[in-house]
C-alpha cells in the first residue's frame, strides 16, 4: 500500500504528515486490498482544503473538506472517507443467509 501526501502552496510538516497518516491508517483497516491513497492539502487565503482518494480493490473513494484550520479539515475529510468506506463495505457484504428465510414444503 502506498500513501502519498502532497501540498499545494503549503509545506507539509512532519506533524501534518503524521496526523494525515494516522487518519488514513484508521480508514484503510476497513479494506482488504488498498493499492494507493493520495492526499492533497491546499491553502487558499483563509480556507484550508483537504482532499483524499483511496483506491482499493473494487472501489475508488474520494472526499474533500474545507475549514479554517488544516487539522479540522483533515479530521472532517477522514470522517467522510470513513463513512463512505463503511457504506461500501456494507454494500459488498452478502447479508442473505443460506435457505433460512425460505419456507420448505414437505410433500
Amino acid at each position: 500500500m502506498q500513501v502519498s501526501i502532497s501540498g499545494h502552496q503549503l509545506d507539509i510538516t512532519e506533524s501534518l504528515h503524521n496526523h494525515v497518516s494516522e487518519k488514513v491508517e484508521k480508514i484503510i483497516r476497513h479494506f482488504d486490498h488498498v493499492t494507493n491513497t493520495h492526499v492533497v492539502l491546499h491553502v487558499e487565503k483563509t480556507r484550508h482544503i483537504a482532499e483524499a482518494t483511496i483506491n482499493a480493490k473494487g472501489a475508488m473513494i474520494h472526499a474533500s473538506s474545507t475549514a479554517e484550520d488544516m487539522y479540522t479539515a483533515i479530521d472532517s475529510m477522514a470522517h467522510k472517507l470513513d463513512r463512505q468506506a463503511l457504506k461500501h463495505k456494507e454494500k459488498i457484504t452478502d447479508h442473505h443467509r443460506n435457505d433460512s428465510g425460505l419456507k420448505r414444503r414437505s410433500n
